[in-house]
């Protein structure tokens, strides 16, 4: 008898359990049907100054989605690496500085070639755009040292040279602005995506779902009515509970309107996105400007061997 009654009581239990998991939603996505295929009979609207909310909300995360596809480019460290090029392990070895470092203290070309080749050091070097044109300058000024000469340097190797330690200097600052814009945009950026307008979202859901059971409460009504012979829009017709079950709809309905009003707002308002994305200009600024000076710097010297090699070119035609 015990577990008879045991038994009758899980069975009721899971009866309740299904009454108020399920059957809300199965009757929510019956309201929702019928509103697609157009058979519902009314539809409660929504607020203006709602409306308008979710309106600025979506244009807020297309805004966030669209320009997050782009800048997510600063993740990837080869983006402006050029896919034609074919370099070696080797090539890849040892920095710049490095690797002048050591043709610097070669005595005989045996040992530029040696120190030009040397093992490479631990940490592989970037594939930036920027690096990929110190590498080819450098390599370009090693292969002219390594020519049958006067016996005097070639102006343009040590162009090249010095062209190839300034361009490694802007790739390393590329990637100290590709960091920045990681750390202080794309991270904010994602964060409000993800997060911020997640919660409007959610709150959102919350309202039509609200709605939808507000609505079909409201249609189980008047069916109810209409069964009895009455009007079915005649509110007088209800009973005191099924007016008070709809007035509990009408309060909930109410209720999530108003949070998730509080939700879009803030979501509209928090000044996260402006200040990320001065972030953003100012990483850019940065590297354009250390790009800038670095450039600056070498166009000087740059200019000053190619007017001493002009000179030197006259002086051997005047000479011949």
């Amino acid at each position: 008898m015990d577990k008879f009654q045991a038994f009758g009581k899980n069975i009721r239990f899971l009866s309740s359990a299904w009454n108020t998991t399920v059957t809300p939603l199965a009757t929510r996505n019956t309201q929702y049907l019928k509103e697609q295929f157009g058979s519902a009979n009314e539809k409660t609207q929504l607020p203006d100054e709602y409306v308008d909310l979710e309106k600025r909300v979506d244009a807020l995360k297309q805004v966030h989605q669209n320009l997050l596809n782009v800048t997510k480019q600063y993740q990837n460290e080869a983006y402006d690496y050029p896919p034609n090029i074919a370099e070696s392990f080797g090539d890849l070895g040892r920095s710049i500085s490095d690797k002048v470092t050591l043709l610097s203290k070669a005595g005989s070309p045996a040992e530029a070639q040696a120190a030009f080749t040397a093992p490479p050091s631990a940490k592989p070097q970037p594939k930036t755009f920027n690096h990929a044109i110190a590498r080819a300058s450098l390599a370009g000024s090693h292969l002219l040292t390594q020519t049958p000469s006067t016996g005097t340097q070639d102006p343009l190797s040590q162009a090249l040279e010095k062209y190839a330690l300034a361009e490694e200097k802007v790739g390393e600052a590329r990637l100290a602005q590709d960091q920045q814009i990681q750390a202080r945009f794309l991270a904010g950026w994602q964060t409000t995506l993800n997060t911020n307008i997640q919660f409007a979202t959610k709150a959102r859901r919350n309202v039509e779902n609200s709605r939808l059971m507000l609505d079909s409460t409201k249609a189980a009504k008047k069916s109810q009515i209409q069964g009895r012979g009455f009007n079915p829009d005649d509110e007088s017709a209800l009973s005191e509970e099924a007016r008070a079950e709809i007035e509990a709809k009408e309060d909930d309905f109410v209720s999530q309107v108003e949070e998730a009003q509080g939700v879009m707002k803030n979501v509209l308002d928090t000044p996260e996105p402006l200040r990320n994305l001065a972030d953003l200009i100012a990483a850019q600024l940065e590297y354009h400007k250390k790009a800038y000076e670095i450039l600056s710097e070498l166009a000087p010297e740059i200019d000053q061997l190619q007017v001493d090699q002009e000179a030197s070119y006259r002086q051997s035609r005047e000479g011949a």
